[in-house]
């Protein structure tokens, strides 16, 4: 099957599974086409199933703004029309589920059918979403899917809750893939035999709530001789910074910035903190379990789903720094309780392997095209 994936490139969750859910159908024998506006991060290696298509972006005075959704629809047209798509897949319904209808419209004028999917990531319903000026465009886009599917049933709740959706949403959770080609990094580089380390991976975004993650070790390092590893970078970069400084824990917190290889730093960690206002699944839970890192977080959105409370790590209430900061404390504290956290996490991201979420999707993309 020729399927065409639409996607953001980026270190975000939703691009991270569209690219290895296509590299994934490449090597089961589909033709798989990224189109996007830049390479995907997570796409490094290709093999002869595997395209990228960029979407050029105009640089006309006249445009405050370039169109990139009217483009990002020319280039799908231009794909499908030269390459035979059989199916699209589009991640995210903000811009690429709308890019998506008008692609198809304009094909159909060709005389051509083809069907698309849209996976809700979550952001596009439960932040960007929530706006009142896309709502119509958001709930026209997904009823006009040929299937829908969401992360998570907490991103499937929001997006009823929120939208007229007349569609079924399918949830189909994300995934997660052991690496096998990632890095070893020496853990004495940044921490010594003795001492815990912390983890925290993610965008940066306000959402994400860096300043929790700063505040739940300074109060973990002074009953625990530890570090704390922060893995990513954005807007709220610089609150961190400037948080650390005024904890004076500068020497204590070590700043990593963006890499595309994030498992390195979860390999040597011995606890993961995501605090985040909401979640609509926590894929970056997802990954520190899948290396045996029991996970400190908030109980918003999706995240009771994969990080179970009381089995692979605690759960809190959005913003309870004490009691994150507590849980962190008793399981870095007792060996025995953290030994069978790690266990339990391994074998509950057993559940969210490729090979289980892969072939849902396959047999929607078989269902979809005829």
């Amino acid at each position: 099957m020729k399927i065409g994936m639409v996607l953001y490139p980026t270190y975000g969750g939703s691009g991270v599974v569209a690219t290895e859910l296509g590299k994934a159908l490449a090597e089961k024998g589909n033709e798989v086409h990224f189109i996007t506006y830049s390479q995907p991060v997570r796409l490094q290696k290709f093999t002869k199933n595997i395209f990228y298509h960029e979407v050029l972006m105009s640089n006309y005075p006249l445009f405050d703004y370039p169109p990139y959704e009217t483009e990002l629809a020319s280039k799908i047209v231009d794909v499908v029309l030269h390459e035979n798509l059989d199916i699209l897949h589009v991640h995210y319904a903000i811009p690429h589920a709308s890019a998506a209808f008008m692609a198809q419209k304009i094909l159909k004028s060709k005389g051509l059918n083809i069907p698309y999917i849209t996976t809700l990531h979550g952001t596009d319903i439960t932040l960007v979403g929530k706006s009142p000026s896309f709502e119509p465009v958001i709930s026209f886009c997904i009823n006009s899917s040929f299937y829908v599917t969401a992360v998570s049933e907490s991103l499937k709740k929001d997006t009823l809750s929120h939208f007229e959706v007349e569609k079924e949403v399918l949830v189909i959770p994300n995934f997660v893939i052991k690496s096998k080609d990632s890095k070893t990094i020496n853990r004495n580089y940044y921490a010594s035999d003795n001492q815990k380390i912390l983890c925290h991976v993610s965008n940066f975004r306000p959402v994400k709530r860096i300043e929790d993650v700063v505040k739940i070790f300074s109060i973990v390092s002074k009953t625990i001789d530890s570090k704390l590893i922060l893995v990513g970078d954005g807007p709220e970069r610089y609150k961190a910074e400037s948080l650390c400084r005024k904890l004076n824990l500068c020497d204590k917190i070590i700043f990593i910035g963006k890499v595309p290889d994030t498992a390195q730093f979860l390999k040597i960690s011995d606890l993961f903190l995501l605090p985040s206002e909401t979640e609509s699944f926590g894929l970056a839970a997802l990954e520190a379990m899948v290396e045996g890192v029991p996970v400190i977080s908030s109980n918003s959105g999706g995240l009771p789903e994969v990080n179970l409370d009381n089995v692979t790590g605690f759960t809190s209430e959005v913003s309870d720094i004490s009691k994150m900061a507590k849980d962190a404390l008793k399981l870095l504290e007792d060996k025995s309780l953290w030994q069978k956290m790690s266990n339990a996490c391994q074998k509950r991201a057993e559940l969210f392997c490729l090979e289980n979420i892969l072939e849902k999707y396959e047999n929607l993309y078989v269902s979809a095209k005829n």
